[in-house]
Formats: structure tokens, C-alpha cells, sequence
């Protein structure tokens, strides 16, 4: 079966123009410098499911003419992947029992503190988002419409977090470690989509040469950097990365199959 992997964002909390920055990427003209917070859907047949909800969720959803989605997966809860929630209001509708949304233990705790009146017992909002939050936890895992995602927690500086795996593929986003436990899980990988803030260090995101490492290690056919920071241009970046290895950008899509 054919799926697509639709970029979202690949940008960073501060996306790409930086609020206050004049540097020649935040000015630059090339769309593929211009970077939304981190996010992607995933596309097969008639079903869509979405990795984060940040800020920018709406105006990605809307770019990408996103109209239906079967389930959300959260990595963290951190601002630039869960404060678009409340977006997802007028595509929840469609769904009687609530849409589902899967999620860790911290981070469901986080969405339900955030957005007491979508979860609350005693929310009167008529119009609040019909979600139904899930738990998913360790390395569990859940099958949409045929396509399993499979969580794979990565650490994230002291963090835990959880990377996706779906099919021959695998979104490891806001990282800079896999544990041992979760290597396992990486194998045999078409795709893989990394975290690589820029070149140089940094003590929860990998650089490029830490994402260039997993990537020689994991061994995917082919390998898209995420969460870029401002201090990466496109096209001289791609220029000296291996053949198989690209940027990604807003907009970019992925095909796989499964």
C-alpha cells in the first residue's frame, strides 16, 4: 500500500523567520528557509494522521488542504507540539466518540492542565474540542485504518520522548539519543526523518554530524533532517550531505509503502 509523508514543519520552538533576527536565512528568499514549527501527517488512502499540533497547526493544515484526520500522536508536551490542539476543533466534529489523540502519561497530563476546558468533567464549552485522549506509553503501539505506529521513546536531553515508527518508516523529532532498547525498533528503515538543530552542539537537539551518525548507524535508504534552527541554509546544507541524505522543508512530500 502507498502512503505519503507530508513536512508539516521542519522548523524549531522559534520557527523560521526568528522573531527579531535579520540574519540572511531568516531574510532569505528561497521558501524551503521559511519554517514552521515541527509537525507532520501521514497520508494513505482516504486517512490522515497527524504527529504534533504546535502553533502553527492550523495555517500547516490549511497549506496542505488537510480535511479529515483519523488520530493525532503527541511526541512531548512541550509548546511547539501540543498548544495548536484546540485546532483541531472543527475537524473533531466529525468524529461522534471524539477523535482520537495518543499520548503519553506526562503528556496527557500536560494537554488536559492546558486545555481544561476541552477535558474537563465539568467544561461547559459547546463548542470545545470532541477528543478522546489515549494513553500510550514505553513501546506500545496502535494500528489506524491498516498502518501501525509503533512508539519508540528517544531521550531529548534528559527527556524521554517518543519518536513514531509507521510502516518503513520513522519521525524522530526533538532528540539527541535512542536507547538501546529502542534501536531494535529502528531496523530496516526506508525513511528516516531527524532531529538536526545546525552544526553545532547542542544538549538536547543533535547537530548534523550527531543526526549523520544515527543515520550511518541506522542505516535508513534514505534519511530527511528536522527541526532546523536558523543557522542552516538549505541549499548549502544539502550541497554537503551525503547523496541520500536531504533537508526537509515545509511543504516536502514523502512517499513509502507499506
Amino acid at each position: 500500500m502507498k502512503a505519503e509523508i507530508i513536512i508539516l514543519g521542519s522548523g524549531t520552538s522559534m520557527g523560521v523567520p526568528t522573531l527579531g533576527c535579520d540574519c540572511a536565512i531568516c531574510t532569505s528568499i528561497d521558501p524551503r528557509n521559511t519554517r514552521t514549527r515541527p509537525s507532520i501527517a501521514v497520508q494513505w488512502d482516504a486517512h490522515t494522521v497527524i504527529i504534533d499540533t504546535g502553533q502553527d497547526f492550523r495555517q500547516q493544515a490549511l497549506r496542505e488542504h488537510v480535511r479529515h484526520i483519523d488520530a493525532v500522536f503527541y511526541t512531548h508536551a512541550h509548546a511547539d507540539h501540543v498548544l495548536g490542539m484546540d485546532d483541531l476543533r472543527p475537524l473533531s466534529f466529525r468524529h461522534p466518540n471524539g477523535l482520537p489523540l495518543y499520548a503519553d502519561s506526562v503528556t496527557a497530563h500536560v494537554l488536559r492542565r492546558i486545555f481544561d476546558y476541552t477535558f474537563s468533567p465539568d467544561a461547559k464549552y459547546p463548542t470545545r474540542a470532541r477528543v478522546d485522549l489515549r494513553p500510550l506509553n514505553d513501546h506500545e503501539s496502535v494500528e489506524i485504518a491498516g498502518l501501525r505506529f509503533q512508539r519508540v521513546p528517544v531521550l531529548h536531553g534528559d527527556m524521554t520522548v517518543a519518536g513514531y515508527r509507521f510502516g518503513p518508516a520513522a519521525y524522530l523529532t526533538d532528540m539527541n539519543d535512542i536507547p538501546d532498547t529502542s534501536l531494535r525498533l529502528l531496523e530496516n528503515l526506508d525513511v528516516l526523518i531527524i532531529d538536526a538543530l545546525r552544526w553545532q552542539y547542542h544538549p538536547s537537539h543533535n547537530s548534523v554530524d550527531q543526526a549523520l551518525d544515527w543515520i550511518l548507524r541506522l542505516q535508513p535508504r534514505r534519511a530527511f533532517l528536522t527541526h532546523i534552527a536558523h543557522e542552516l541554509e538549505h541549499a548549502k546544507t544539502e550541497a554537503v550531505l551525503p547523496s541520500h541524505v536531504h533537508l526537509a522543508y515545509d511543504g516536502l512530500r514523502i512517499p513509502i509503502e507499506f
